[in-house]
């Protein structure tokens, strides 16, 4: 252990002890000090009450352990275009396309009354740390989820839950880690722990994270565009979420967060695949979270680099950076995502326009068998919009023969992306 170790001066992030980025030649000055990232929220998931459900995209049944390895196998590419963070929840996240009721989860390592720490979680999170310490990563281990919130019983649960994992943390010696107290705790479905929901109670559990790890650093997160003084003020590192915000409305996260003055780095760790916010994040200097739930939150997940979105995320976080990578090909800074092999579930895929340069389209027609279906004008150009990290499915039909999505760009191109089914 001890490759990796992360701190904090100011603003600014430190590993071992050097502001990011520093290290890699021809990195733009502006960049050092941030730390970018992803929600890779299940890294250790499991699922007790139903765990056949995830034997799926490809696999033919579902197999905590491996879901980890690949996790680990898939880091050093995504240190390699500058990602130096992630996101692991210990309670997961929610499935957002496949699963309807997240509470039928049951992904809770505590017990009902906090005071345990299954051998299965605790041996998948401390490879997961290895890994990627090994890597150069930090990982920001995040404790409760909302939709596990009934798993623990009362409030002396969640009290006890929280010193768990924080001593375990402690004694597993790691130096690359930051922890997320509660994903989103102002959350209704928190609403059965006022100890999580409320900001009285939810700075008490931050400062018993930070005593119970022996002093690690501490945040908390809030619902996208959530921002809270008294939680910034207990936080060494200040999370915020994106989710539902216009480049704007980040924006002015951003600028709120900052303008109580607490001299604290800000890290937002969980936005959409919405990665224009990255201009947003490097003008104000402050740290940004890629989040896609369709690659990255349907276990098991692909944690690789895959086609599409996360490419062209990964290439737009290095370019930041600074980080030089070969060029694209004529053509490919467009891809129509949703029709790879083992993508789709009960008939479902989920379709949308992957663009390097977002900014550029003003909006993308959707085309199913010569018929016009749908017109998306806003990143991330989901057919059947709902939000930024969410989209409706599209059902396969026996007579499908042709996807086409025209895209109108703002310098008046047109570019046709087509893929046969």
């Amino acid at each position: 252990m001890d490759v990796t170790s992360i701190d904090v001066r100011g603003e600014a992030f430190l590993i071992n002890g050097a502001p990011t980025y520093a290290e890699i030649d021809g990195s733009d000055p502006a960049a050092h000090g941030l730390l970018m990232n992803a929600r890779f929220i299940q890294g250790v998931f499991d699922d007790r009450a139903q765990p056949e459900r995830f034997a799926r995209f490809g696999h033919e049944e579902w197999d905590a352990e491996g879901n980890t390895d690949r996790l680990v196998d898939a880091l050093p590419a995504w240190h390699a275009h500058g990602l130096r963070a992630f996101t692991v929840g210990l309670q997961g996240g929610g499935p957002v396309f496949t699963i309807d009721d997240w509470r039928t989860i049951d992904n809770n390592p505590f017990g009902a009354d906090g005071r345990c720490f299954d051998a299965g979680y605790a041996g998948r999170l401390d490879r997961l740390i290895r890994g990627a310490d090994a890597a150069g990563m930090v990982v920001i281990v995040s404790f409760l989820y909302a939709s596990q919130g009934p798993r623990l019983r009362d409030g002396r649960a969640v009290r006890s839950a929280v010193a768990t994992a924080s001593r375990f943390l402690r004694d597993g010696g790691y130096s690359n880690v930051i922890i997320e107290v509660a994903n989103e705790h102002n959350l209704n479905g928190f609403s059965n722990h006022p100890i999580v929901q409320s900001v009285e109670g939810i700075t008490y559990l931050m400062d018993l994270a930070r005593q119970e790890s022996g002093g690690m650093l501490v945040g908390c997160s809030g619902t996208g565009g959530y921002a809270s003084r008294e939680v910034a003020d207990a936080s060494d590192v200040i999370l915020i979420h994106g989710n539902g915000c216009s480049r704007q409305r980040y924006y002015d996260l951003v600028r709120t967060t900052q303008a109580y003055g607490l001299g604290r780095p800000i890290v937002c760790n969980e936005d959409s695949p919405c990665f224009s916010r990255l201009g947003v994040a490097y003008q104000t200097r402050t740290s940004w979270g890629y989040y896609n739930n369709l690659t990255k939150q349907e276990p098991p997940a692909d944690w690789s680099i895959t086609p599409g979105e996360d490419v062209f995320f990964a290439r737009r976080m290095a370019e930041g950076i600074g980080i030089d990578l070969p060029p694209l090909e004529p053509g490919d800074e467009y891809y129509l995502q949703g029709f790879e092999p083992d993508i789709t579930l009960d008939g479902k895929r989920w379709v949308r326009l992957a663009s390097l340069y977002p900014e550029k389209v003003d909006r993308v027609e959707y085309w199913r068998n010569g018929e016009r279906i749908d017109v998306a004008y806003d990143e991330p150009f989901f057919v059947d919009y709902r939000t930024t990290w969410i989209q409706g499915p599209v059902i396969e039909r026996a007579d499908d023969r042709e996807w086409r999505a025209r895209i109108f760009q703002t310098d008046g191109a047109v570019v046709e992306k087509v893929v046969n089914v």
